[in-house]
């Protein structure tokens, strides 16, 4: 019984508890059972709360025995990213000086999941400061991947990622600067959502999502199904839990852009292979689907260079002053190109905001013909701890940074994007592929993302790797 509840998805479990088929502490227990068994060789989930989440099960299990109205998330246990303020819960951010950190308040991301009656039971890795495409801090160390512990989930939403992907969470919250719901989700095979930037409420989140950051900075759902993705979204948005998604049929003969090499970081044929299955889905639905260069994509990543990286800089040397013998690996990086480092102008910076706004006004405009974009999430898929942080495809070597431009695009321009799984390379890893819509569009981009989970299987269970735990 335990891993049935586990397997199922949220919009199932929650279902099954509004019927009164299943108790939300049933729920609750069957997830800290199996946390109990796959955490200790994962490190998802890096602090728990099981007494206070069992007493929020038998809350809102008097609730179903009164007849009260009862939320769309009512007794599904839940996950939040380490950066996020959980009330009573330690919110580090991976980082040493937040490392006593306990919110007295939640952030309103969270309110508003308690608020649905989902569970929060416990909180997920993330790179220190949320500074990496891992998960891995001097707080917590480092997260695996569930379908092969020797590779970085990704990140730094890598701890939710990997801990929907074996299903020790029903769904969880994350946050998106750099792709960092969408690379972790690609990484594990989850579905992944980045909203338009002030869809879900950032404030609560660590570092802060003002100035710079609030132009591409973004919380979002990770989830097994892209059904769960949009019920999470749609409580995170303060939407009607149950709002009409859109129909499948409503976007045949809309046209969508198939975009693969942006000139700086080649693809693997895997993914590549990727792209093309999510393409003939999307086309087999009755979409119009031709391969085009969306203006201004191809240079998302210098732009977030020159708009975010002295924020970067500004934030960790604000936050490890007079403490900078507590930075980790990353946080250590940051300091000491920040010291050796030659700081933009004014003027430069502001040179860059009206080169931003003239491109994503001339991508908005040519999105008003062309309402999607398909493409990688990344150029490569989960990458062993200690390989080295670069790679060789075709005749082109590359970083680690310069590898997730597709996905660092949708910050830039702040477009909604979600990744979805649709295949996986010859060592059984997954591959995500990405959908990109107009801004606030996250309905679209949702129902394309269902015709590509239909017809490529979406999550498949990590079983392999887990097997033997």
């Amino acid at each position: 019984m335990s891993e049935e509840l586990t397997s199922l998805t949220a919009t199932e479990l929650a279902a099954r508890i509004r019927a009164r088929a299943v108790s939300p502490v049933e729920a609750v227990e069957a997830y800290l059972r199996r946390v109990e068994r796959l955490n200790p060789k994962l490190n998802a989930l890096v602090t728990h709360a099981a007494e206070q989440a069992l007493e929020q099960a038998r809350e809102a299990e008097s609730a179903i025995a009164r007849g009260e109205a009862v939320g769309a998330l009512l007794g599904v246990p839940l996950t939040v990213k380490d950066t996020i303020e959980t009330r009573g819960m330690r919110s580090t951010a991976g980082s040493k000086v937040r490392a006593r950190h306990i919110p007295r308040e939640d952030a309103p991301s969270v309110a508003r999941l308690r608020a649905a009656g989902a569970v929060v039971f416990g909180k997920t890795n993330t790179s220190e400061m949320a500074l990496e495409y891992c998960a891995d801090n001097p707080v917590f160390g480092r997260t695996n991947n569930p379908h092969d512990l020797a590779r970085t989930p990704g990140g730094s939403s890598g701890g939710c990622a990997a801990a929907v992907a074996a299903c020790l969470t029903a769904g969880s919250l994350g946050s998106d600067l750099t792709g960092s719901v969408r690379v972790p989700a690609h990484f594990c095979g989850v579905v992944g959502l980045r909203p338009t930037a002030g869809r879900v409420p950032a404030a609560g989140h660590c570092p802060q999502v003002v100035g710079p950051y609030s132009l591409g900075a973004s919380l979002g759902p990770l989830a097994r199904t892209v059904a769960d993705a949009e019920l999470l979204y749609n409580v995170l948005a303060g939407r009607s839990a149950d709002a009409n998604a859109m129909k499948v049929e409503e976007l045949r003969g809309q046209r969508v852009a198939v975009f693969i090499d942006d000139s700086k970081a080649p693809v693997t044929d895997e993914t590549r292979a990727a792209v093309a299955r999510a393409a003939e889905a999307l086309r087999d639905a009755g979409l119009a689907v031709a391969e085009e260069h969306p203006p201004g994509l191809d240079a998302a990543t210098d732009l977030w260079l020159s708009l975010f990286s002295r924020e970067t800089q500004r934030i960790v040397c604000a936050a490890y002053k007079d403490h900078e013998d507590e930075a980790g690996r990353a946080a250590r990086l940051i300091l000491d190109s920040a010291a050796c480092a030659t700081r933009p102008t004014l003027e430069n910076f502001l040179d860059t905001w009206c080169e931003r706004d003239r491109l994503r006004a001339a991508l908005l405009e040519w999105m008003e013909r062309t309402p999607l974009v398909l493409t990688p999430v990344g150029a490569v898929s989960a990458f062993e701890h200690e390989a080295p942080r670069s790679f060789v495809v075709g005749d082109k070597r590359f970083g680690l940074f310069r590898a997730f431009g597709h996905a660092q695009g949708c910050n830039v321009f702040d477009l909604p994007a979600a990744s979805v799984p649709a295949g996986q390379t010859r060592e059984g890893l997954p591959v995500g592929v990405q959908i990109i819509g107009r801004s606030f569009d996250e309905r679209r981009v949702l129902a394309a993302a269902r015709v590509v989970e239909a017809a490529t299987g979406g999550w498949q269970s990590p079983h392999l790797a887990l097997s033997n735990v």
